[in-house]
Protein backbone atom coordinates (compact mmCIF):
# COMPACT_ATOMS: atom_id res chain seq x y z
CA UNK A 1 0.00 0.00 0.00
CA UNK A 2 1.49 3.44 -0.92
CA UNK A 3 1.84 6.34 1.59
CA UNK A 4 0.33 9.20 1.40
CA UNK A 5 3.03 11.03 -0.15
CA UNK A 6 3.40 9.14 -2.39
CA UNK A 7 0.07 9.40 -3.70
CA UNK A 8 0.46 12.77 -4.63
CA UNK A 9 1.63 13.77 -8.11
CA UNK A 10 2.60 17.14 -8.92
CA UNK A 11 2.36 18.32 -12.85
CA UNK A 12 6.34 19.53 -12.54
CA UNK A 13 7.00 16.07 -11.47
CA UNK A 14 5.04 14.15 -14.32
CA UNK A 15 6.60 11.69 -16.56
CA UNK A 16 5.60 11.63 -20.51
CA UNK A 17 5.83 8.69 -22.87
CA UNK A 18 6.24 9.79 -26.41
CA UNK A 19 5.22 6.61 -27.62
CA UNK A 20 2.24 5.36 -25.56
CA UNK A 21 -0.24 4.63 -28.99
CA UNK A 22 -0.27 3.11 -32.27
CA UNK A 23 0.20 6.80 -34.13
CA UNK A 24 3.70 8.07 -32.27
CA UNK A 25 5.45 8.40 -35.78
CA UNK A 26 2.63 9.65 -37.89
CA UNK A 27 2.68 13.07 -38.97
CA UNK A 28 0.56 15.67 -36.99
CA UNK A 29 0.32 13.07 -33.94
CA UNK A 30 4.05 12.77 -33.52
CA UNK A 31 4.65 15.47 -31.17
CA UNK A 32 2.49 14.18 -28.24
CA UNK A 33 2.59 12.61 -24.66
CA UNK A 34 1.10 10.15 -22.66
CA UNK A 35 0.77 10.49 -18.81
CA UNK A 36 -0.23 7.65 -16.25
CA UNK A 37 -0.82 8.49 -12.70
CA UNK A 38 -3.39 6.47 -11.19
CA UNK A 39 -4.00 2.93 -12.53
CA UNK A 40 -2.76 1.10 -15.82
CA UNK A 41 -4.25 3.49 -18.28
CA UNK A 42 -4.83 2.51 -21.94
CA UNK A 43 -1.03 2.96 -23.07
CA UNK A 44 0.35 0.13 -25.89
CA UNK A 45 3.70 1.09 -25.03
CA UNK A 46 6.05 -0.73 -22.29
CA UNK A 47 7.56 2.41 -21.81
CA UNK A 48 4.99 3.94 -20.01
CA UNK A 49 5.40 5.22 -16.87
CA UNK A 50 2.74 4.84 -13.79
CA UNK A 51 2.99 7.00 -11.10
CA UNK A 52 0.50 5.48 -8.72
CA UNK A 53 -0.58 1.93 -9.46
CA UNK A 54 -3.13 1.34 -6.21
CA UNK A 55 -6.07 0.29 -8.19
CA UNK A 56 -9.54 2.84 -7.01
CA UNK A 57 -11.66 1.70 -9.80
CA UNK A 58 -10.69 4.08 -12.21
CA UNK A 59 -8.31 5.53 -13.98
CA UNK A 60 -6.33 9.24 -13.95
CA UNK A 61 -4.02 10.35 -17.11
CA UNK A 62 -3.01 13.35 -18.79
CA UNK A 63 -2.00 13.57 -22.66
CA UNK A 64 0.36 16.93 -23.45
CA UNK A 65 -0.10 18.47 -26.89
CA UNK A 66 2.52 21.09 -28.51
CA UNK A 67 0.37 23.25 -30.93
CA UNK A 68 -1.51 21.93 -34.01
CA UNK A 69 -0.69 18.41 -32.78
CA UNK A 70 -3.82 15.89 -32.57
CA UNK A 71 -4.55 12.79 -31.18
CA UNK A 72 -6.04 10.38 -33.87
CA UNK A 73 -10.12 8.84 -34.05
CA UNK A 74 -10.21 5.65 -31.39
CA UNK A 75 -13.19 4.40 -29.34
CA UNK A 76 -13.31 3.24 -25.42
CA UNK A 77 -15.94 0.94 -24.07
CA UNK A 78 -15.67 2.90 -20.63
CA UNK A 79 -16.15 6.29 -19.77
CA UNK A 80 -13.67 8.55 -20.70
CA UNK A 81 -13.59 12.11 -19.43
CA UNK A 82 -11.32 14.90 -20.04
CA UNK A 83 -10.94 18.16 -18.35
CA UNK A 84 -8.54 20.80 -20.04
CA UNK A 85 -6.08 21.71 -17.42
CA UNK A 86 -3.66 23.99 -19.87
CA UNK A 87 -4.35 25.30 -23.65
CA UNK A 88 -7.50 25.53 -25.70
CA UNK A 89 -8.40 22.22 -27.13
CA UNK A 90 -10.91 21.14 -30.32
CA UNK A 91 -12.95 18.08 -29.92
CA UNK A 92 -14.08 15.85 -32.90
CA UNK A 93 -15.61 12.72 -33.15
CA UNK A 94 -17.51 10.09 -36.15
CA UNK A 95 -15.73 7.81 -38.39
CA UNK A 96 -13.75 10.14 -39.93
CA UNK A 97 -13.66 12.73 -37.19
CA UNK A 98 -16.46 15.08 -39.40
CA UNK A 99 -19.66 14.22 -37.19
CA UNK A 100 -19.10 16.97 -34.58
CA UNK A 101 -16.99 19.12 -32.82
CA UNK A 102 -15.99 21.67 -30.15
CA UNK A 103 -13.51 24.43 -28.34
CA UNK A 104 -12.81 23.64 -24.83
CA UNK A 105 -11.32 25.85 -22.57
CA UNK A 106 -9.58 26.11 -19.32
CA UNK A 107 -11.22 24.08 -16.49
CA UNK A 108 -14.31 22.64 -19.55
CA UNK A 109 -15.26 19.37 -18.47
CA UNK A 110 -15.87 16.83 -21.44
CA UNK A 111 -17.73 13.01 -20.72
CA UNK A 112 -17.27 11.92 -24.24
CA UNK A 113 -19.75 9.14 -25.14
CA UNK A 114 -18.86 5.64 -25.21
CA UNK A 115 -18.49 3.79 -28.70
CA UNK A 116 -18.02 6.72 -31.08
CA UNK A 117 -14.77 7.70 -32.27
CA UNK A 118 -12.94 10.58 -30.99
CA UNK A 119 -10.10 12.59 -31.48
CA UNK A 120 -8.82 15.93 -29.73
CA UNK A 121 -6.49 18.77 -31.24
CA UNK A 122 -4.41 21.64 -28.99
CA UNK A 123 -5.58 24.77 -30.93
CA UNK A 124 -3.84 27.05 -28.43
CA UNK A 125 -0.69 29.00 -29.01
CA UNK A 126 1.36 26.63 -26.34
CA UNK A 127 2.38 23.43 -24.96
CA UNK A 128 -1.29 22.34 -23.59
CA UNK A 129 -2.46 19.42 -20.81
CA UNK A 130 -6.06 17.78 -20.28
CA UNK A 131 -6.50 15.55 -17.71
CA UNK A 132 -8.28 12.36 -18.13
CA UNK A 133 -10.55 10.08 -16.22
CA UNK A 134 -11.18 6.32 -17.74
CA UNK A 135 -13.82 4.10 -16.12
CA UNK A 136 -12.56 0.82 -14.71
CA UNK A 137 -9.49 -0.69 -13.44
CA UNK A 138 -8.36 -1.94 -16.90
CA UNK A 139 -9.75 1.04 -18.67
CA UNK A 140 -11.54 -1.17 -20.51
CA UNK A 141 -9.95 -2.88 -21.78
CA UNK A 142 -8.05 -0.92 -23.94
CA UNK A 143 -7.97 1.58 -27.20
CA UNK A 144 -9.92 0.54 -30.51
CA UNK A 145 -8.47 2.66 -33.68
CA UNK A 146 -10.51 3.81 -36.63
CA UNK A 147 -9.09 1.66 -39.80
CA UNK A 148 -6.95 4.53 -41.21
CA UNK A 149 -5.08 5.42 -38.09
CA UNK A 150 -3.20 1.48 -38.40
CA UNK A 151 -3.06 1.93 -41.97
CA UNK A 152 -1.15 5.16 -41.42
CA UNK A 153 0.58 3.87 -38.19
CA UNK A 154 1.54 0.94 -40.71
CA UNK A 155 3.09 3.38 -43.08
CA UNK A 156 5.18 4.87 -40.61
CA UNK A 157 6.97 2.02 -38.75
CA UNK A 158 4.68 1.61 -36.07
CA UNK A 159 2.47 -2.02 -36.02
CA UNK A 160 -0.09 -2.96 -33.28
CA UNK A 161 -0.48 -6.72 -32.11
CA UNK A 162 -3.61 -8.19 -31.86
CA UNK A 163 -1.97 -8.53 -28.55
CA UNK A 164 -2.24 -5.16 -28.04
CA UNK A 165 1.33 -4.22 -28.24
CA UNK A 166 3.06 -1.44 -30.39
CA UNK A 167 6.40 -2.82 -32.50
CA UNK A 168 8.71 -0.49 -33.93
CA UNK A 169 10.70 -1.68 -37.36
CA UNK A 170 12.32 1.89 -36.83
CA UNK A 171 13.84 -0.19 -34.00
CA UNK A 172 14.39 -3.57 -35.93
CA UNK A 173 11.30 -4.67 -34.28
CA UNK A 174 8.96 -7.19 -35.92
CA UNK A 175 5.82 -9.26 -34.47
CA UNK A 176 6.68 -12.17 -32.81
CA UNK A 177 5.67 -15.68 -34.52
CA UNK A 178 2.41 -16.40 -32.16
CA UNK A 179 1.03 -12.38 -32.39
CA UNK A 180 -0.92 -11.43 -35.29
CA UNK A 181 -1.51 -7.66 -36.68
CA UNK A 182 -4.14 -6.14 -34.68
CA UNK A 183 -7.16 -6.65 -37.39
CA UNK A 184 -8.80 -3.55 -39.22
CA UNK A 185 -12.68 -3.29 -37.98
CA UNK A 186 -14.97 -4.29 -40.88
CA UNK A 187 -17.83 -2.16 -42.77
CA UNK A 188 -20.47 -4.07 -40.84
CA UNK A 189 -18.41 -3.46 -37.32
CA UNK A 190 -18.26 0.09 -38.32
CA UNK A 191 -21.75 0.18 -38.30
CA UNK A 192 -22.17 0.09 -34.50
CA UNK A 193 -20.17 2.90 -33.75
CA UNK A 194 -22.97 6.02 -34.46
CA UNK A 195 -22.31 9.46 -35.83
CA UNK A 196 -23.87 11.49 -33.01
CA UNK A 197 -24.85 14.94 -33.71
CA UNK A 198 -23.27 17.93 -32.11
CA UNK A 199 -26.16 19.17 -30.70
CA UNK A 200 -26.50 15.96 -28.84
CA UNK A 201 -22.76 15.53 -27.44
CA UNK A 202 -22.39 19.43 -26.37
CA UNK A 203 -26.02 19.85 -25.03
CA UNK A 204 -25.66 16.56 -22.65
CA UNK A 205 -21.67 15.93 -21.97
CA UNK A 206 -19.61 19.39 -21.77
CA UNK A 207 -20.09 21.42 -18.22
CA UNK A 208 -18.01 24.77 -19.17
CA UNK A 209 -16.41 25.94 -16.13
CA UNK A 210 -17.32 29.65 -15.64
CA UNK A 211 -20.74 27.57 -15.36
CA UNK A 212 -19.37 25.30 -12.92
CA UNK A 213 -17.85 28.25 -10.61
CA UNK A 214 -21.35 30.39 -10.70
CA UNK A 215 -23.47 26.55 -9.79
CA UNK A 216 -20.65 25.98 -6.76
CA UNK A 217 -20.75 29.54 -5.09
CA UNK A 218 -22.65 28.11 -1.97
CA UNK A 219 -22.20 23.84 -2.41
CA UNK A 220 -20.36 21.50 -4.15
CA UNK A 221 -22.11 20.83 -7.67
CA UNK A 222 -22.39 17.38 -9.14
CA UNK A 223 -21.22 17.41 -12.88
CA UNK A 224 -21.36 14.09 -13.13
CA UNK A 225 -23.60 11.16 -11.70
CA UNK A 226 -27.14 9.93 -11.46
CA UNK A 227 -28.30 13.35 -10.76
CA UNK A 228 -25.21 14.99 -12.02
CA UNK A 229 -25.35 17.93 -14.56
CA UNK A 230 -24.31 15.45 -17.21
CA UNK A 231 -26.22 12.59 -16.17
CA UNK A 232 -23.58 9.40 -16.22
CA UNK A 233 -22.99 6.52 -14.07
CA UNK A 234 -19.39 5.77 -15.24
CA UNK A 235 -17.96 4.00 -11.98
CA UNK A 236 -17.41 7.36 -10.71
CA UNK A 237 -18.81 10.84 -9.78
CA UNK A 238 -17.40 14.19 -10.33
CA UNK A 239 -17.79 17.16 -8.05
CA UNK A 240 -16.58 20.58 -8.70
CA UNK A 241 -16.05 22.70 -5.59
CA UNK A 242 -14.81 26.95 -5.71
CA UNK A 243 -14.52 29.10 -2.95
CA UNK A 244 -17.67 29.40 -1.26
CA UNK A 245 -18.05 25.41 -1.54
CA UNK A 246 -15.24 24.23 -0.16
CA UNK A 247 -14.88 21.29 2.25
CA UNK A 248 -12.67 22.46 5.21
CA UNK A 249 -13.45 20.19 7.71
CA UNK A 250 -12.29 16.93 7.47
CA UNK A 251 -14.56 13.80 6.47
CA UNK A 252 -13.51 10.16 6.03
CA UNK A 253 -13.64 8.53 2.92
CA UNK A 254 -15.49 5.68 2.38
CA UNK A 255 -14.64 5.05 -1.63
CA UNK A 256 -11.38 6.47 -3.12
CA UNK A 257 -11.16 10.00 -3.91
CA UNK A 258 -9.05 12.04 -6.38
CA UNK A 259 -8.48 15.51 -5.69
CA UNK A 260 -7.59 17.40 -8.82
CA UNK A 261 -7.25 21.60 -8.86
CA UNK A 262 -8.17 23.24 -11.83
CA UNK A 263 -7.16 26.50 -10.97
CA UNK A 264 -5.71 28.48 -7.92
CA UNK A 265 -3.93 27.29 -4.76
CA UNK A 266 -5.43 24.69 -2.89
CA UNK A 267 -4.91 23.15 1.09
CA UNK A 268 -5.28 19.25 0.87
CA UNK A 269 -4.96 17.69 4.41
CA UNK A 270 -4.85 13.68 4.32
CA UNK A 271 -5.30 12.61 7.74
CA UNK A 272 -2.00 14.20 9.50
CA UNK A 273 -0.31 15.31 5.80
CA UNK A 274 -0.79 18.63 4.51
CA UNK A 275 0.31 19.75 1.10
CA UNK A 276 -0.95 22.67 -1.65
CA UNK A 277 -1.64 21.36 -4.91
CA UNK A 278 -2.58 23.67 -8.25
CA UNK A 279 -3.86 23.30 -11.08
CA UNK A 280 -2.38 19.84 -13.10
CA UNK A 281 -1.41 18.12 -9.90
CA UNK A 282 -3.19 15.44 -8.30
CA UNK A 283 -4.36 13.88 -4.67
CA UNK A 284 -5.11 10.21 -3.88
CA UNK A 285 -7.43 9.34 -0.92
CA UNK A 286 -8.07 6.40 0.02
CA UNK A 287 -10.74 4.34 1.92
CA UNK A 288 -10.59 5.32 5.41
CA UNK A 289 -8.67 8.27 5.45
CA UNK A 290 -10.24 11.61 6.51
CA UNK A 291 -9.51 14.71 3.80
CA UNK A 292 -10.23 18.15 3.96
CA UNK A 293 -9.66 20.84 0.81
CA UNK A 294 -9.68 24.59 0.64
CA UNK A 295 -8.34 27.62 -1.73
CA UNK A 296 -4.55 28.54 0.13
CA UNK A 297 -4.57 31.79 -1.50
CA UNK A 298 -7.19 34.57 -2.60
CA UNK A 299 -8.15 34.77 -6.25
CA UNK A 300 -10.15 32.44 -8.55
CA UNK A 301 -9.93 28.95 -7.13
CA UNK A 302 -11.91 25.79 -8.48
CA UNK A 303 -10.94 21.82 -7.86
CA UNK A 304 -12.53 18.94 -9.60
CA UNK A 305 -13.34 15.62 -6.74
CA UNK A 306 -13.54 12.17 -8.25
CA UNK A 307 -15.31 9.54 -6.37
CA UNK A 308 -15.78 6.01 -6.71
CA UNK A 309 -19.23 4.46 -6.83
CA UNK A 310 -20.66 0.66 -6.73
CA UNK A 311 -21.62 1.13 -10.50
CA UNK A 312 -19.65 -1.07 -12.85
CA UNK A 313 -17.12 0.53 -15.61
CA UNK A 314 -18.76 0.06 -18.45
CA UNK A 315 -21.37 2.03 -21.45
CA UNK A 316 -22.67 5.31 -21.40
CA UNK A 317 -25.92 5.24 -18.95
CA UNK A 318 -28.88 6.62 -21.01
CA UNK A 319 -30.17 7.45 -18.08
CA UNK A 320 -32.50 3.76 -17.36
CA UNK A 321 -31.54 1.78 -15.00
Amino acid sequence: MSTIHERIVRYGDLKPCKTAFIDAHTPGSDQKENFTIVGGGVSESPDQHVHITDKIGFNIGAAGQPPKCRNSLHSHTTAEVFFVAKGRWRFFWGRWGQAGEFIAEEGDIFNIPTGIFRGFENVGQDYGMIMSILGGDDAGGGVTWAPQVIEDARDHGLMLGDNGVLYDSKKGETLPHNVRPMPLLTEEELKAFPEVPVEDVVGKYVARYWDLMALSANKPVTVIGREGLIKDKPGFEVDFLSRGSAQSEMVKAEKPVVLMPASGHWRIRINDVEVSLSNGDTAVVLPGESNAVEPSMTGQAGLYRITATDDPAGPTWNGQD
